[in-house]
Order: structure tokens, then sequence, then C-alpha cells
């Protein structure tokens, strides 16, 4: 049978250098910037630049900043250089298309960096530029997840069953406790106490947040419209991408899906989807706020969910990630580790034929639909 397979990092990371000479035909002096992280000097966050003759819109696409995320939105990334790259004006409108935000994430298969870090728990806003990164990445933020040991198991996986029962007693415990909402909030909301924990968002701000960071202030700084997509997978419906807004945007989730004629579109709160302290999204609301009150901006993430959104597909993306996070940092037999191996796989870049025509579909509707509904299609 016919099935997906994830493009390696250095394979993936060349394909977007030879999109360069394709968009030069276009804007002749877009460049391919390469900046080389700590963690490696062949890991690299690579931004393909093509400025306009008249900076009037700029449109921000971005992927990979859950590393092993970056496979699909490598494939994303790919979809729109081909087929809407050919569409916009070269002379009113920019692009700047990075991957992968975490390239050491992506290398190795995890969602952190290599410092453990969530980075999209980690965009925290400093609105004065100068407050201490124990008060910014506040330790006390989300104290509910200090009560749910069960996410952060101390000894290696011996076997699947037994350390999936040892969580499924856990859970049971933080439901009774809880209650479904609490509980989901204080996992998925991030931590700034446990570096060993899952979804913890640093205690400073990261190397790779703040580049990218850079590229948003140059977009936003150099024209008056800005349209940000970042690319996701993992979480919602398996077979119908959702389109997710900040809940700092001014229009109503159910507007924003009439404007650009998608289905999907939720805002990124425990009602519609999940609340997320330290959001990318969110960071570029406050940054235009903050000192570019005067732009137009739409930035959204495109999800593409795996496992479903029922209640037991949410707890088998639960497990699986609790696992590959003790596996990682305690060890695992080597039947558990080549299983958690592919479920972890599976949970980011699933290897069935029909899911990935559809979140192809998914995407090219939701392109055409946001840039045709903020001017930037020809």
């Amino acid at each position: 049978m016919t099935i997906e397979r994830p493009l390696p990092y250095g394979d993936a990371r060349a394909r977007l250098g030879s999109s360069l000479e394709a968009i030069r035909q276009k804007w002749p002096g877009a460049r391919l910037e390469s900046h080389a992280l700590g963690a490696g000097k062949d890991l690299t966050i690579d931004v393909l630049w093509a400025e306009p003759q008249r900076p009037e819109q700029w449109l921000v696409l971005t992927s990979g900043l859950h590393g092993i995320e970056g496979h699909l939105g490598a494939e994303m990334l790919d979809l729109f250089a081909r087929e809407f790259v050919p569409r916009l004006d070269p002379r009113t409108t920019g692009i700047a298309l990075v991957h992968p935000v975490n390239p050491w994430g992506m290398r190795y298969g995890r969602r952190t960096n290599a410092g453990g870090v969530d980075l999209n728990r980690n965009f925290i806003w400093d609105s004065t530029g100068s407050t201490p990164g124990d008060q910014l990445f506040d330790r006390l933020t989300n104290s509910e997840y200090g009560e749910l040991g069960f996410l952060n198991p101390v000894r290696p996986v011996r076997g699947v069953g037994r350390s999936t029962l040892e969580f499924g007693v856990g859970l049971i415990v933080g439901l009774i406790r809880m209650g479904q909402r609490r509980l989901t909030r204080a996992t998925l909301l991030g931590q700034y106490a446990d570096p060993q924990g899952v979804y913890f968002g640093g205690h400073e701000r990261q190397e790779e947040t703040q580049r990218l960071a850079d590229v948003f202030e140059r977009a936003l700084a150099r024209s008056s419209r800005v349209v940000s997509l970042d690319m996701h997978s993992g979480y919602g419906p398996r077979y119908q991408m959702s389109v997710v807004a900040s809940p700092l945007a001014a229009e109503p989730a159910a507007e924003i899906a009439r404007r650009i004629g998608y289905p999907r579109v939720v805002k990124a709160t425990g009602e519609e989807f999940y609340a997320i302290s330290g959001d990318m999204i969110d960071y570029i609301y406050k940054l235009r706020e903050a000192h570019y009150p005067d732009r137009h901006l739409f930035a959204a993430a495109f999800e593409f969910g795996t496992f479903g959104e029922s209640f037991s597909a949410l707890l088998r993306s639960l497990r699986i990630t609790v696992l590959e996070n003790q596996a990682y940092i305690c060890g695992a037999s080597v039947s558990a580790g080549r299983w958690i191996e592919r479920e972890w796989r599976e949970l980011f870049f699933p290897g069935e034929v029909r899911w990935w025509g559809r979140a192809r579909a998914d995407a090219r509707q939701a392109f055409e639909g946001i840039l045709r509904a903020e001017g930037m299609l020809a």
C-alpha cells in the first residue's frame, strides 16, 4: 500500500532553496537568509525573502515551530510556492517563507527545541521591553499543571501496556479532581515550572523565538497590510483542517469563516479550541497593537487534525505526548521505543493517502479564500 513519507530535514531545506530560482523570475532580488543556531552549525532557520517594488502588503508563511510538524509544513509551503506564488503581484506584494522555525526539533523528531522548550509557549509579550525573565516567564502560570503528576513519569518506559495503565489511572484521578475542561486547560496551556515536563514554555526568550519575532517586525515595518499563516498538525478533526485565529482578532470566528469562504474557523480559546500561553499568533497581534497600530493584520494557524477530536482521540494524543517525553528523558525498551516512534510520527504526519488528499484540498481552499479576501491574488 502506498503511504506518504516525511521529507527529511536536509531534503526539505534543499527544496526550499530550489524554489528560490523560480521565485527570482518574478522577484529578481529574492534571497535566502540562513540563520545558524547554537544547537548546531548545520541547523539553520531559513527565510526566503522576496521584496516587492512597492511594499504595500506582505505575506509571511511559517512552519516547523514545533519541529516534527515541519515535515507537514514543508509539504504545505511547497504547495503554496507551486500553486499560489505565481498568482501574486511582485510589484506590490512581498513574501517571506520561513522553514523550519525549529530545525533541531525537525531533525530529531521532537516538538521542542534542543533546550526542551515548546516554542509556541515561548512568545510571551514584554510590554516594556525590559521585564526580567523570571517575571516574564512566571513559574506560577498554570499552577494546576503541578497537580497532574501523571504527565511526567520519572522512570523508563519498559512496556507500552504498563505505561498506558499508569497513564490511565493518573488521568482518571485528574478528571475526578478537575473535570475535563480544567484538566485540558492545565495540560495544554503551557507551563514554566518544569523544564522536563510537557508543554514547557522556557525561562527566557529562545533564539528561534527572537529570530521569528524579527521576521514579523520587518514585515510590519515595511508594509501597511500583513498576512501571516503558520502550519501545524496534530489537533482537531481528522479530515477537516482548522483555521485557528487569535482571540485578539477583532472579527468573530463565524465572520472570518464567511469572509474567507472556509467552513471551519475557530479561535484559540477554551470554548472553541484550547487556550495557549505564549502563543505566536497572539504575539503578532500584540506587536502590531504596540508599535504598528495603523497596519492591517490577519494572522492565523492552519491546524491539520490527525487522530480526531473525540475524547478518546484526545486521550490518544495526550498519551503519546507523555510517552514520547518520558522515553526521551528517561529512556525506553527497544520494543516500546519503536512503538512510540511510530505512534508519534502518526500524530503529526499520517501515512494515509486519503488523509493527505483531504489535507492538500483544505490547504488550497484556505489559501485561496484568505488571499482573495485580503486582496493578494492578482
